[in-house]
């Protein structure tokens, strides 16, 4: 396998806030299936067993999260908040959000393709990375780590009733609110077959780039680059 030096996984460990000790752990987080594949590598040594452990981390993390922040909230509530927000799409915006993709080991195939920016590969590096920092540090450390990126999209569910919203709409009203009208989408690029294309957009306010997205369609990325600018204007909890 190819390993990368300590030096350069040390961007991603500043992103995350976290140095590893093992620093082993962040190299198998961060070992996609395809590429483990096409190296022989040992069935024990890709992200998958991680992404096991992070899942079931995550979901104990936001749980507790949210009954000691909401104690009148009922189970049924709880529940559903949970669900809008521990999902592929907000655990591959984190990952975005730290330049996961950036670092991962992928096969040849999932590279030509767009890997690097696929919700389904980020969401599940993301878990991973979460199962790698608990067992690299303890529950505590890792709550931490994962509630700086995850916090403002559980109070956004919270005050929605739904965290994946219409971020276009949303973006539109708190513009308007600002007397900044002029929204433009805008295709950067699209990588990959047609079945399997990934389109990057971007959302331009009165000319200006603020914020990108990407997805298995133009919808989807357009969502995703209106969130990104809801988030660089500070309007996302609105």
């Amino acid at each position: 396998m190819t390993r990368r030096s300590k030096k350069c996984l040390e961007p991603l460990q500043k992103n995350l806030n976290y140095q590893f000790k093992n620093i082993k752990l962040l190299e198998t987080a961060l070992t996609h299936s395809s590429y483990a594949n096409e190296n022989n590598m040992k069935i024990t040594e890709n992200n998958e067993r991680l992404e096991f452990l992070g899942d079931a981390i995550v979901s104990l993390i936001v749980s507790r999260y949210l009954y000691k922040k909401y104690p009148n909230y009922p189970e049924g509530e709880l529940t559903k908040i949970r669900a809008s927000v521990v999902c592929e799409s907000s655990l591959a915006f984190i990952a975005k959000q730290i330049n996961l993709g950036e670092f991962l080991l992928l096969g040849k195939g999932e590279e030509a393709t767009g890997g690097r920016e696929r919700e389904s590969i980020l969401g599940d590096a993301s878990e991973a990375l979460v199962g790698a920092v608990y067992m690299d540090s303890d529950f505590e450390t890792t709550s931490r780590i994962l509630l700086d990126k995850f916090e403002n999209d559980l109070v956004h569910a919270v005050a929605k009733g739904s965290l994946f919203v219409d971020y276009k709409t949303d973006l539109q009203e708190n513009l308007q609110k600002k007397k900044r009208v002029k929204i433009e989408y805008s295709v950067a690029r699209e990588e990959g077959p047609d079945h399997s294309k990934v389109f990057h957009i971007n959302v331009l306010i009165d000319g200006d780039i603020v914020g990108r997205g990407s997805g298995r369609n133009k919808k989807e990325a357009e969502q995703m680059a209106a969130k990104e600018a809801l988030l660089i204007l500070g309007d996302l909890d609105d």
